[in-house]
């Protein structure tokens, strides 16, 4: 059997945060490879306009940017491979990377970047698949100001929910906080804030059954039934914000990296150093602050560069 494919600088992950890292690690000569996983480009690829990128003064759609994004780190030199990394090796160097589960295919890589970003939760209801991005969102900063003077829901009551009702109270006439419980799981002072914010009305004990809408039209109901009496309303609400949490696609690192509790790499301050010397991470993956394509796309070119600093040190 032939020996593994070698590589300078492997990154998991084919979101902005990958490809920035990619373009710089490529024109720094470094030969990246990306790995894109089973959906390339990550979550901008099911993101309709793209208006808060810097650039873009018209607005982009989401798999478009990608693209650009992808041609430009193509340009310089990084090569693209389909497919999950499962599994890599820490204790040896260069790191053995294996993937989609199987044994025999196995590369080596000097060093690697983690940019394998998060995942929004979802409520898991037909209607919220189908209403994705139509008034639909898990991002109010991304989103909100495409509904402004409409009244809004916002789902969950923790800390997030309430930073993204307080946000899109800028934009709305009236935002609607729906939560499953009968008080909010927020932190004192972010609960204390909201439930006084005369632009918030709150809705307790519902839980979102079913959302009116089309693609042409958007959003133009949401369906809310009362977990103790079992009640239904329909509220003539535009848009519907899940603020439920993200998950970070951070699996395969499990008792190899630092995580906090939700799952979030965790790396050294002011810098995508890990705790395993040479692995990186960037983006979603480790940011459960920001997560936006543009920080996304700074702390890539962050990882880039540290990677390359690191193995400039490692062949001296």
């Amino acid at each position: 059997m032939s020996d593994p494919a070698r590589v300078k600088v492997m990154i998991i992950g084919g979101g902005p945060a990958g490809l920035t890292a990619a373009l710089y690690a490529a024109r720094a000569e470094l030969k990246p490879l990306v790995v894109e996983g089973l959906v390339p480009g990550g979550q901008l690829m099911i993101t309709t306009d793209v208006e808060n990128f810097p650039g873009f003064p018209d607005g982009i759609m989401g798999p478009e940017i990608i693209e650009k994004f992808r041609a430009q780190a193509e340009r310089f030199g990084t090569e693209f491979r389909y497919g999950m990394v499962t599994r890599v090796d820490p204790s040896t160097w260069p790191f053995r990377v294996e993937f989609d589960e199987d044994p025999d295919d196995v590369m080596l890589a000097d060093s690697i970047i983690i940019a394998t970003g998060a995942d929004a939760k979802w409520l898991g209801i037909e209607d919220e698949k189908r209403l994705i991005n139509y008034g639909v969102s898990a991002c109010a900063t991304c989103d909100g100001a495409f509904f402004k003077g409409v009244e809004i829901g916002v789902v969950g009551g923790g800390d997030t929910a309430m930073e993204e009702a307080m946000f899109l109270t800028r934009y709305a006439t009236k935002v609607h906080v729906v939560h499953r419980r009968e008080e909010l799981r927020a932190s004192k002072i972010m609960a204390q804030r909201a439930l006084e914010h005369p632009g918030i009305e709150f809705h307790w004990n519902q839980q979102v059954v079913g959302i009116d809408g089309t693609h042409e039209a958007g959003v133009t109901g949401v369906t809310t039934e009362n977990r103790v009496t079992g009640e239904k309303v329909t509220y003539p609400w535009n848009a519907l914000f899940i603020a439920i949490g993200h998950k970070p696609n951070s699996e395969v690192w499990q008792g190899v990296l630092d995580m906090d509790e939700a799952g979030y790499l965790v790396t050294e301050p002011n810098s995508t150093y890990t705790k395993v010397p040479g692995i990186f991470a960037c983006g979603d993956v480790q940011d459960s602050v920001y997560r936006q394509a543009v920080t996304a796309a700074g702390t890539g070119c962050m990882a880039a560069i540290d990677a390359e600093r690191w193995l400039e040190v490692r062949h001296e």
